[in-house]
């Protein structure tokens, strides 16, 4: 018996590519379902060892801050402690100052005057003493010139007081 197909062929052609279209479109909506969580769960990944290494990253620059203030306190110490070395060195350095200038003083001083008292104040010296003459005092402001600690001597005062017969001139350089 010949087979005769009462259905149009056109409709059941239509209905069989539809069926595979559909059957392709679930296939593609599930490679594109797929390929979308692989690129999550990639991307995921990413993000997640990225901000594990931000957390490295601030750990160390904690550390690393830790470090600098220490740095910084070191830093401060050191510069006290060469403000006090460079104290000790102007100090050790004008040691013998003082020396000098009180054996300058006892060269300068002539026979027949006498100090009394030495004040400083800052560079400048204040000399109070008694002589037996104003030519003593004189004398004794050109050994000063002489010197090489002292200079510039200025003659304050000079009077004559009979406290002390001996030496009745007071003076002030």
């Amino acid at each position: 018996m010949a087979k005769i197909n009462l259905l149009p062929w056109r409709e059941e052609r239509r209905k069989i590519q539809q069926s595979e279209f559909y059957k392709l479109m679930g296939i593609a909506f599930l490679i594109g379902v797929l390929l979308s969580a692989l690129g999550y769960f990639y991307y995921s990944g990413q993000v997640k060892g990225q901000l594990q290494r931000i957390d490295v990253l601030r750990q160390e620059i904690a550390l690393v801050d830790i470090k600098i203030k220490e740095i910084e306190e070191l830093d401060k110490r050191k510069a006290s402690l060469l403000s006090r070395k460079l104290v000790i060195e102007d100090l050790q350095g004008k040691r013998y100052e003082m020396v000098t200038l009180f054996t300058d003083l006892a060269k300068s001083i002539s026979d027949g005057a006498q100090v009394i008292t030495i004040k400083q104040t800052g560079s400048d010296l204040t000399i109070e003493g008694r002589a037996q003459s104003n030519a003593l005092v004189s004398n004794f402001m050109k050994n000063i010139m002489a010197s090489p600690i002292l200079s510039n001597p200025e003659l304050s005062i000079i009077e004559a007081k009979g406290s002390d017969r001996s030496l009745p001139y007071e003076f002030t350089l």
